[in-house]
């Protein structure tokens, strides 16, 4: 059986991608050929690199979202914007982020051309025969990989011997016909790009709403055409349940690598968990996702001492504010326990003063139940803060540590509040203003409905 993992697109939002790897290798998952476009060809490049799963994982925290975006010499912008070739260039990619994140187009090369090595394709279109070309590993180039990541408008074309070459996006954006072409009998698509019902107003919202439809558009001819020579293959899916944050929230601050990564890694073991050998229907409705419920994004980080050493706990929790379920992600850090660990399977309990936070972790090969339990509370005295910043850490189901948060760590809590669910800044300024004015214990209550 020939196995090809592809990586869909999806901008900076592809750290996600890299969660995505990390549980795959866990479940001792290997791919005979790996196909990356536009934003996948990161993940395809760190892969076909040598870069191991975890060192995916902590490359994507270190790598700084400004440096997607390189200035043009200041004489194109003086042209004015119906001359501007683009909003900046791929200098940023070629000269910061690949780099950062390991990605060496000669180790691609060297590894592709040794014996029974993984095979590798980038898709990268060249403009001037409106084609998509599946370059192989043993011929691309870090110029080349960063012309198929260069959207336009926002990055200039790779321009060589008469030739224009930039993101394929618009003719594609996954490449189940190359991983059917090379042999695949199973196909993983990853897939972070948005397809829900939801149509939003303005230039930024319609300019995805268009990648969205170009690039279901070819998936779907891709499915069709496989069906109609008869050529029968297994399809595993991974994708969020919701759209992920697009690339300004990234760029902005609003969400970072690490809460991806985390959400990635979470919705990988949620397919893997429920899977069949059989996959899923090869249709529009295997990338399907749903528009999540009004309600709020935080960040929720404590720190404590576990055997002998520093222990960090995050948590990024989704409350609806119509009540119903809390979703969570997020990871533990400890040198004991593996270095950094994400969680499965979290959700949020509580009873009584206690809100906990309940999931489970892949710790030194084995799974445990990982739970933070926050107890809220207020006695008399002016002692509020002292009531409310310690948690408890238990680990297979034994106490591991006493976790507090710091001054630093209630402000990032703050800071990082983000409505989801909600459209115009109306409503978003509403969503974060009422979860900020409420506290922590009363925002439970309010927003996750929960019986606190």
């Amino acid at each position: 059986m020939k196995r090809s993992l592809v990586l869909a697109g999806g901008g900076m939002r592809v750290a996600w991608q890299a969660g995505v790897v990390r549980a795959l290798a866990e479940e001792g998952l290997t791919f005979d050929h790996i196909d990356g476009t536009s934003g996948g060809i990161m993940t395809a490049g760190m892969m076909l690199s040598g870069v191991s799963p975890q060192d995916m994982c902590a490359n994507w925290s270190g790598v700084d979202v400004k440096d997607f975006g390189s200035a043009l010499p200041l004489g194109d912008y003086l042209k004015g914007p119906w001359s501007l070739p683009a909003i900046g260039d791929a200098d940023g990619l070629l000269g910061k982020v690949f780099p950062a994140l390991g990605i060496d187009d000669a180790e691609i090369r060297r590894r592709a051309s040794m014996p029974d090595a993984t095979e590798g394709t980038f898709n990268v279109v060249e403009f001037t025969e409106k084609r998509c070309h599946s370059i192989d590993a043993t011929q691309i180039d870090a110029e080349l990989m960063a012309a198929g990541m260069s959207l336009p408008i926002f990055l200039t074309p790779l321009r060589r011997d008469g030739r224009i070459w930039t993101d394929a996006v618009w003719m594609r954006d996954a490449n189940v016909q190359e991983a059917l072409r090379r042999g695949a009998n199973e196909v993983w698509l990853i897939w972070c790009i948005g397809n829900s019902p939801y149509w939003g107003d303005g230039p930024l919202e319609q300019y995805v709403h268009m990648i969205e439809m170009s690039a279901m558009g070819a998936l779907n001819a891709d499915f069709e055409a496989a069906a109609a020579t008869g050529r029968d293959f297994v399809l595993h899916v991974v994708r969020p349940e919701n759209p992920l944050p697009l690339d300004p929230e990234f760029y902005l601050g609003r969400i970072d690598a690490d809460t991806l990564i985390a959400m990635g890694y979470r919705d990988a073991r949620a397919y893997l968990d429920t899977m069949t050998s059989s996959g899923v229907a090869k249709e529009p409705s295997c990338t399907a996702m749903s528009e999540p419920a009004p309600g709020v994004r935080f960040n929720d980080t404590l720190h404590g001492q576990y055997d002998g050493g520093p222990v960090t706990f995050r948590a990024t929790v989704v409350l609806p504010s119509g009540g119903g379920d809390a979703r969570l992600s997020g990871y533990l850090d400890h040198t004991a326990l593996g270095g950094r660990v994400f969680l499965s399977d979290g959700r949020v309990q509580s009873t009584g003063e206690d809100v906990s936070y309940i999931a489970r972790a892949r710790i030194k090969g084995a799974w445990e139940d990982v739970t933070v339990t926050r107890t809220f509370h207020d006695d008399p005295g002016p002692d509020a803060w002292a009531d409310t910043r310690n948690a408890r850490l238990d680990i297979g189901g034994q106490p591991a540590a006493t976790l507090q948060m710091t001054v630093g760590d209630a402000a990032a809590l703050l800071a990082s509040v983000e409505p989801v669910g909600s459209h115009g800044l109306g409503q978003r300024a509403a969503a974060v203003a009422s979860f900020a004015g409420s506290g922590l214990r009363e925002a439970f209550r309010r927003y996750g409905g929960l019986a606190v």
